[in-house]
Order: C-alpha cells, then structure tokens, then sequence
C-alpha cells in the first residue's frame, strides 16, 4: 500500500478527485496517509476529517520558507508518505523539501507547460489568444512549474470561452489527469531520462 500525503491551500478539490478514485480503485494500492494546508481554515481539511482522514494545519504565515517546510517534511515522514502530491498548494517549496522526495512530488498545473507557469495560468491563455489550454502534472523540481512532465491533457478554447468557464473546463480535465498521472507513478514503471518521463514494461 503506497502513501500518499496530499497538500492544499484551499477547498481541494484535486484532493477530492484522488480520494474518489482510491475508492473507485482506479489508484491501485494507495491510501492518502495525510492531508497537509499551510491555511489553518483551508475547507479541504474539513472535507478530510469528514473522510476520516489525518488532517494537519501547519501555518505558514511569519514563518521562514525553510522553516515551515522542515516542518510538513517532518509531519509527511511521521504518516510515512512516499509520494506527495500537491493539490492547489500555493506555496513555492524550499530545496530542502524538494531534496527530501526526489522524484516523489507531484504538482498539477493548469496550462500546457511550458506556457504560462505562475499565478493565473488560465487568464493568462485566455488573453494570449491561445486556441488549445490544458493542464500538466509534472514532478516538482526548484524551480517554478519547471519539473519533468508526466502527464498533459488537452481542450479547444472554445468560441464561446472567458477566462470562467475556461478555467472550469480546464479543472475538469484536471481530475481525470491527476489520478491517472499518480496512478502511473506509482506502479514505477518509468524512468526519467533528462528532461524526459519514459513508461517501461516493468519496474
């Protein structure tokens, strides 16, 4: 059984779509063993707690990046986590985070990366004109929205789009593609060459 710890910094509703498809066992052998928020009045911790899941508040505010992170590190290695996956964490993680979980975090980002990384992804291709979004679930490196991709999907902007309903569409794919991304990390069939996730037969 492969423990996941699962970061948020709001209502997670990738939380969500992970925990349904543990349920519906479409993520084979996992358990979420965490859910961790740097915002003590996140609604995803409740929506934890209502799952029976382990549910921590670490606030984040007047507190140093490297300090606040040795702390979640810390709470992740007491649940036993072996993949973490961030889920609408709005945080920037230190080295010392990303180091302690090479190639075992996970980001979901709502562009196609390499375009538009950062805050806003979404308004930001609307506005560029762009005729296909999407999002990206990529491993976490330290840089920003920079990591190995595992995983892209991908939608027309549609005539009829805003920025709204853009992004609505877009967070949909994103609860198809998270699961499924985590799902093909977990069964360690991939190796990252370079810059590149490559699937193989076998472990």
């Amino acid at each position: 059984m492969h423990n996941l710890g699962i970061l948020i910094s709001g209502r997670g509703s990738n939380f969500l779509a992970i925990a349904g498809a543990i349920d519906a066992g479409t993520i084979p052998s996992a358990r979420i063993a965490v859910v961790v928020s740097n915002v003590p009045g996140a609604p995803g911790l409740d929506a934890a707690r209502q799952r029976g899941l382990p549910a921590v508040a670490l606030d984040s505010r007047g507190r140093k990046r490297a300090e606040h992170d040795a702390g979640v590190v810390d709470c992740l290695r007491q649940h036993h986590v072996e993949l973490v996956c961030l889920a609408g964490y709005m945080r920037l993680l230190s080295p010392d985070f990303v180091r302690a979980f090479p190639h075992r975090i996970l980001n979901i980002h709502p562009s196609l990366l390499p375009a538009f990384p950062g805050l806003d992804a979404q308004q930001q291709a609307f506005d560029y004109g762009v005729q296909v979004a999407g999002c990206t679930v990529h491993f976490v490196d330290e840089e920003l929205d920079h990591g190995v991709i595992v995983l892209q999907r991908a939608i027309p902007v549609l005539p009829t789009d805003d920025a709204r309903t853009l992004a609505s569409r877009i967070l949909n794919e994103e609860h198809q593609a998270y699961p499924e991304a985590i799902a093909r990390v977990l069964s360690g069939r991939f190796q990252v060459v370079g810059r590149r996730y490559m699937e193989s037969a076998r472990p």
